[in-house]
């Protein structure tokens, strides 16, 4: 037997009977849901009463934080978040948070316990890698993000009454010098690189001259190439998940844009699409890279898996023995020589793709000051003129 309260505007509550329990009393079971009216209330107690004979329903106050999680990610997780998002999040919840609270009950955590599983995510053997040290400060961040996430689906499903979370401030993100080459640097890298295979030498330039995130990087096809302008269309990004490589939009709609390469590049990557073009035709069914057409891909165009630029860019760079940087810095070093060469904050973040100019002044700030020092200290000949020679003032 089922049946509906009304509690208030937009409001029900469900009942459903599941038998009798060993004393003879029946056992009902119940939840408050939303509903937009009568009809509405009705399908979802349908829903409810089968979840209930079936058995996959749990009373609230028996419902451990696994047991959640699991209800969480079919219900929410997969309908809401990226592939590569709810892969990070199981990640994270299987090394670090799940064995601190999966068999707590849901309703028995509290703010304390958040606090002090942050706290020990700092301490010495924390990371699951086999490295020293505890997670970073942007890891620790990110957990709270998705114990918030979780919680919160916990409170909007009417399973718990407050999330522990909202008690905790955000933990602070420390901040870490960016490691980038300098003028003299990159003039050595581009002059060691002449050598190097083509496709990996543009690889290389051509992060160093656009700023373009790896992953904008592989997954350029020539389509998005406009030689003629000398106009990159940056309109996708290449991931790796679940074994399967993912195309989809780059990280933010600022994202979505054009970027203009030097001029001196272009001779290099018109010979590089013949040859690419011609290697292609003699293919024939080798082809694996289906309707797309990348610029950088494996020799029967397939896409690169993911760490293959940083191991190759690591290699190169021992091999010449210049100094080590990741992939990502060379995006840096990018950032830094335009605001030495003095570009606009607005221009590098439109490059970037930065949504706003503040998240490009809050990562290159330190460089961003010091050509603000430069370009006051132009003022210095004009603020302090040379003094007259005092003998040839006398002898007018």
């Amino acid at each position: 037997m089922a049946s509906i309260e009304k509690r208030s505007k937009n409001s029900y509550r469900l009942i459903v009977e599941a038998g009798y329990d060993s004393a003879g009393k029946r056992i009902k079971r119940s939840k408050t849901i939303k509903a937009s009216g009568i009809r509405e209330a009705e399908k979802k107690l349908a829903m409810f009463q089968v979840e209930v004979e079936a058995g996959e329903y749990i009373a609230p106050e028996k419902m451990t934080f696994s047991t959640f999680v699991q209800e969480w990610n079919q219900k929410y997780g997969i309908k809401h978040l990226e592939l590569k998002t709810l892969e990070s999040y199981s990640h994270m919840l299987k090394n670090h948070i799940l064995p601190s609270f999966a068999n707590k009950r849901l309703d028995e955590i509290n703010p304390m316990h958040i606090v002090s599983l942050l706290k020990t995510l700092e301490q010495e053997g924390a990371r699951k890698d086999g490295k020293s040290g505890g997670l970073s400060s942007t890891t620790i961040r990110f957990i709270h993000r998705i114990l918030k996430d979780i919680f919160d689906r916990a409170v909007e499903w009417r399973i718990i009454k407050i999330n522990p979370v909202e008690a905790i401030k955000r933990p602070k993100i420390s901040k870490t010098n960016v490691d980038v080459y300098n003028e003299s640097e990159v003039s050595t890298l581009l002059q060691a690189i002449i050598n190097e295979p083509i496709q990996w030498r543009l690889m290389i330039t051509l992060a160093l001259t656009t700023g373009l995130r790896r992953g904008e990087l592989l997954a350029l096809e020539w389509k998005h190439l406009n030689l003629h302008e000398g106009v990159i269309d940056v309109k996708q990004s290449l991931t790796y998940v679940k074994g399967k490589h993912i195309i989809k939009p780059p990280k933010t709609k600022s994202s979505i844009r054009k970027v203009s390469i030097p001029e001196a590049l272009i001779q290099d990557l018109m010979q590089f699409h013949a040859k690419a073009h011609h290697e292609r035709i003699q293919l024939d069914d080798l082809w694996e890279g289906g309707e797309h057409f990348f610029i950088f891909s494996s020799w029967h165009g397939k896409p690169y898996y993911h760490t293959v630029p940083g191991t190759w860019l690591r290699r190169f760079l021992k091999r010449k023995k210049l100094k080590p940087i990741r992939f990502h810095d060379l995006r840096h070093t990018s950032a830094t020589l335009l605001i030495n060469q003095g570009v606009h904050a607005k221009t590098i973040a439109g490059r970037l793709g930065h949504a706003d100019i503040r998240t490009t002044m809050n990562i290159y700030g330190h460089s961003l000051l010091s050509a603000d020092h430069l370009a006051a200290n132009t003022f210095n000949a004009i603020l302090s003129p040379k003094k007259e020679n005092p003998l040839k003032a006398n002898d007018a």
